[in-house]
């Protein structure tokens, strides 16, 4: 009986996946853990291996071919198995699109993201027909699984507001749970319909031809667009800034990196990440996520650490940093960063942060906003230590000063346990032997 291949999830935000090569033809033998194909998905090309062994006996989606998860992308057979000319895989039935580029027309059959509009000011909202919602939530016409059915009715959210990523557009249970995740309430009263954000043709950009130089956007690049859209979005933001002395810190990392003679070398913002982790200890209310039924309020410090690397930027995480040593931090750090720009990270290294730090100070940028990463409840943007002219007891001093900014989801962390974070921040930076301890 012939095995259908179908697109899998490989990263735990991943709805589509783009054939990037495959390394085995129509009529190779399949032999269990033979690197079969390679795909791009929103966090980097993956190699994807055989399970079912047998004989690839057709392909389905061609290099290039960007399939929605869960539809089929090829065919094993038996040898000498003899496969119905008119077989037809499951989920089979959406044809897989081609990245097409240069004309108008492709860019225009682009599918389009939706995202959830913030209103300017908020303004009375009419009676919802809450029958009518149900009755849309039951609607048969909708493909949904039962599994997901279930979990919709269970968490409130309505079942008809979900983009099915699933075969033929179907809802699957992954799709909400995404939902839930990312603290969107899509349920009864608060559902707002959504809006569509087209991009503009290729045509239609108000440039000549020879005056620019169209780049592809990487499967990785529109996931970011995607969920830094939906989170400046969707999540209410407000801003934090404190300026912290940097003298004793670089005065102990000096002294600290003499002592090492070869054997490690600690940056500041090894520091600074130690710093996070202990005061999140100290004010756990900043270390918390959003759903629309639970606050979750970690016990642990894993930190998310923004890394750039070839066309974006991933968060691998350094789990448990509240309870490792500086050194251990440092060379964990640097391990996962070498990972990230090599494209090798697995998904449990870089997923279920619980708060994000983005450091530009090494470009010369003394103070920005981040933008915060979901389901995270906040995100440090950190800036350059430069010298200062700054009073201390009645006196004008020069000081090496850094700007911290701290980003945070208003639902979560409120007004006053941001300052309050941001002071024990404050305490642990410019007394850096705390870190150490």
């Amino acid at each position: 009986m012939p095995i259908d291949i179908f697109m899998t999830q490989l990263s735990p935000t991943m709805t589509e996946g783009k054939i990037a090569r495959w390394l085995k033809k129509e009529g190779d033998t399949l032999e269990s853990g033979e690197v079969m194909l390679e795909v791009e998905t929103d966090k980097a090309t993956m190699e994807v291996e055989v399970i079912d062994e047998g004989i690839l006996h057709k392909i389905i989606a061609p290099e290039g071919a960007l399939v929605v998860v869960g539809t089929a992308i090829g065919v094993i057979a038996e040898e000498d198995e003899e496969v119905p000319a008119d077989y037809e895989p499951e989920g089979s039935g959406q044809e897989p699109e081609l990245e097409t580029h240069g004309t108008p027309a492709a860019v225009e059959a682009e599918p389009t993201p939706t995202v959830v509009p913030v209103p300017a000011e908020v303004a009375p909202q009419a009676p919802v027909d809450t029958a009518a919602v149900e009755r849309s939530a039951n609607d048969k016409r909708i493909k949904a699984s039962p599994l997901a059915r279930r979990l919709a009715k269970q968490k409130g959210i309505n079942i008809a507001a979900i983009t099915g990523t699933g075969p033929r557009g179907r809802i699957v249970k992954a799709d909400i749970e995404n939902a839930a995740k990312r603290g969107i309430n899509l349920g009864g009263a608060s559902f707002v319909a959504p809006t569509t954000i087209r991009p503009i043709p290729a045509g239609a950009m108000p440039y000549h031809a020879d005056e620019y130089e169209a780049i592809e956007n990487s499967m990785m690049r529109k996931a970011i667009a995607r969920r830094l859209t939906e989170s400046k979005q969707q999540v209410p933001h407000f801003y934090l800034s404190i300026d912290v002395a940097m003298d004793r810190l670089m005065d102990l990392r000096a002294q600290l990196n003499e002592a090492a003679d070869g054997a490690f070398k600690l940056s500041v913002n090894d520091f600074i990440v130690k710093a996070v982790s202990k005061a999140l200890v100290d004010v756990p209310a900043a270390n918390a996520s959003w759903a629309d039924s639970h606050t979750y309020q970690h016990k642990h410090a894993h930190i998310s650490i923004a890394v750039a690397i070839e066309g974006g930027l991933i968060t691998p995480i350094v789990r448990f940093a509240e309870q490792k040593s500086i050194v251990d931090v440092s060379n964990e750090i640097k391990e996962l960063a070498g990972k990230a720009r090599a494209g090798k990270l697995k998904p449990e290294e870089y997923t279920g942060g619980t708060f994000s730090i983005s450091n530009l100070g090494m470009y010369g940028i003394k103070q920005f906003q981040a933008i915060v990463n979901p389901p995270e409840g906040a995100i440090l943007a950190v800036g350059g230590t430069d010298e200062r002219a700054v009073a201390e007891n009645g006196q004008v001093v020069v000081k090496k000063m850094m700007t911290l900014t701290l980003s945070c989801d208003h639902r979560v962390v409120d007004g006053t346990v941001g300052a309050e974070y941001l002071n024990a921040l404050k305490k642990h930076i410019e007394c850096p032997a705390s870190v150490l301890i």
